[in-house]
């Protein structure tokens, strides 16, 4: 395993436990076994290590870019596999972001480097109305269907799904049965 993969390691632990807020280059990249300068030569800064941990180490990220990706999959189909990935997503990665909401200036300083490296919330959004804008060239959604609207109420519906899980809600329905909810209606809207 390379150095790269070492840090990456070791700030997906760090940051899962403490917290983004609570969590140092330092500390990670002591649990890593290395020097702070070695982790600088492979990521500028903790955002840079939160996005690859994301991406890289968060196995929703990649069930979501990959639901996203099968644009040939009927829509309800693929809007259940977009909504199973993105609770999967936000399940395995709200504590770790949470944090970041403690303090306006640590929040203001995470989006300022979210924004220097191209990433951030907004891009799930974005990324499911290019997946909806597809399936309504090929005519399965009508043309004056709000695919802005459409997505967020997706991708809505998931994070608060995870979030009551965080929260141990009693009545929450299973994963799975809520993503075939919310992709059945949504497809319902757009048709």
């Amino acid at each position: 395993m390379g150095t790269r993969d070492v840090i990456l390691d070791a700030a997906a632990t760090v940051i899962r436990t403490r917290g983004m807020a609570n969590a140092t280059t330092r500390e990670i990249a002591k649990a890593a076994g290395y020097s702070e300068a070695t982790l600088y030569k492979h990521f500028t800064g903790k955002v840079e290590l939160l996005v690859a941990v994301l991406r890289e180490r968060s196995p929703g990220f990649a069930h979501l870019a990959r639901a996203m990706g099968d644009d040939d999959a009927d829509l309800t189909t693929g809007l259940t596999a977009i909504a199973t990935a993105a609770i999967a997503f936000y399940t395995d990665n709200f504590p770790m972001l949470a944090s970041i909401f403690s303090d306006p200036s640590i929040l203001a300083a995470h989006n300022a480097g979210l924004r220097e490296v191209g990433a951030g919330p907004h891009r799930v959004n974005e990324a499911v109305v290019d997946y909806l804008r597809h399936h309504q060239e090929r005519g399965t959604i009508r043309r004056d269907a709000d695919l802005y609207a459409a997505a967020g109420l997706l991708v809505g519906a998931c994070f608060q799904h995870a979030f009551l899980g965080h929260m141990n809600w009693s009545d929450r329905r299973p994963d799975r049965e809520a993503a075939a909810g919310f992709a059945a209606m949504t497809t319902a809207a757009l048709r």
